[in-house]
């Protein structure tokens, strides 16, 4: 394994603007104005060179470190597409996102594609139904397990795939938690990296997640001597050799100001894996909202508008059933803009459908709008429009594509 165990896979290949809280400038609300009158509202605006910038500030900070794009944070074709083209490998969770990868890396010969597809691509749900293990077995790409009963499945489905365990670590000050659900105790991680090995199978590195958008960094700090720790009792029962550590997601996204900066915890990240690991230790990470959060704006229009409890409310063609839905599963709040001037007044802004939980928010600070009026929320490019919904009958917004 050219120094990664025993078994055949190749070492992953090294490749070679701090998130901001976005501001949308004069020319660009008239862009966005003139977008909503092309294609009607609402509209979901995908800036593809803020993608391209975001991947490059990563890159700037971690150099040493392999970008694993997670599509679940968004998993348009346009976004994986362009990724794709700057160098970018995929972290996928299901068999559909699978497929949209391998969809948008069409321009290979098949025989290149199953090798791009081997090397650059890690199936990171810890959790795989057995027709998606037998699916993935014929491209051999890296798959991740907590548990000693997806081993079996896998040694049974999917021999031929290299094995990543991922560990239960500290989720503390996260804004989404995930120890919960998924990693294995690390009192428990090395007996089955040994079960992994006895079943014939290799495990060829480690995984953990720190929670999405993580500003407490010393999660960080914990869980890379939590996997040093275990690379090295491994390494001592086994004598076999532990060369990829995958860190996961969580790098934070300047949603507003207090958010601490990536470029901290960059070089803390640096500094630690230095000190950890050895130099060939191979360096995994799967940035998802990190790559495309400020990289969307939705723009809706007012449909109605009322006065209740003492205040104006608006109802738009947009809410938590759709582009929204981050409010409700990431807990994210993302502002409604208005496009207009003038005084602004504490305002409730609710969603299009006949549900009273579709409520955007109750203190929106907004002028006085009338119906069609526009109104637009910025940042909203990670976990939004990827969960929307059909309820009630509305659809999704449209997909807009711009400096593709």
């Amino acid at each position: 394994m050219n120094g990664m165990g025993e078994g055949g896979r190749k070492p992953v290949k090294r490749r070679g603007n701090e998130n901001g809280v976005p501001h949308i400038s004069p020319a660009g609300k008239e862009l966005l104005t003139e977008l909503a009158r092309e294609h009607g509202t609402p509209i979901f605006v995908i800036d593809h060179e803020k993608i391209r910038n975001n991947y490059r500030e990563f890159r700037e900070h971690l150099p040493f470190v392999q970008v694993y794009y997670a599509v679940k944070a968004n998993s348009d074709p346009g976004i994986v597409r362009t990724l794709y083209e700057i160098g970018c490998s995929f972290d996928v969770a299901s068999m559909p996102e699978f497929m949209i990868v391998y969809e948008n890396i069409r321009d290979m010969p098949d025989k290149e594609r199953q090798d791009w597809i081997w090397d650059k691509i890690i199936y990171a749900n810890t959790i795989k139904p057995i027709d998606t293990l037998q699916a993935l077995d014929k491209y051999k790409p890296l798959v991740t397990f907590d548990n000693i009963e997806e081993l079996k499945k896998i040694r049974t489905y999917a021999p031929h795939s290299g094995l990543v365990l991922r560990l239960r670590v500290p989720n503390t000050g996260s804004m989404v938690e995930l120890s919960s659900k998924f990693g294995a105790d690390p009192g428990e991680a090395v007996d089955l990296i040994v079960a992994a090995f006895d079943l014939g199978l290799v495990v060829e590195g480690l995984s953990f997640h720190v929670g999405s958008q993580c500003t407490n960094f010393e999660n960080y700090v914990q869980a890379l001597q939590l996997a040093a720790s275990i690379i090295d009792e491994t390494e001592t029962r086994t004598c076999r050799q532990i060369r990829i550590l995958d860190i996961g997601g969580g790098f934070p996204v300047k949603y507003h100001p207090e958010v601490r900066s990536f470029q901290v915890l960059a070089k803390k990240l640096t500094s630690e894996i230095r000190r950890l690991f050895p130099p060939d230790m191979q360096i995994l990470a799967e940035p998802g909202r990190f790559l495309v959060a400020n990289s969307c704006v939705v723009v809706a229009k007012v449909v109605g508008k009322a006065f209740r409890d003492g205040k104006p409310c608006y109802y738009i063609n947009d809410g938590v059933y759709h582009t929204y839905s981050g409010q409700v599963f990431d807990h994210v709040n993302y502002p409604v803009l208005s496009f207009k001037e003038g005084e602004k007044h504490i305002s409730a802004v609710f969603g299009p459908t006949c549900d009273a939980f579709d409520t955007i928010t109750q203190s929106a600070e907004l002028p006085e709008l009338e119906i069609g009026d526009l109104v637009y929320s910025e940042n909203i490019g990670a976990y939004s429009h990827a969960s929307s919904t059909y309820f009630n009958g509305f659809p999704p917004a449209k997909v807009v594509h711009i400096n593709r």
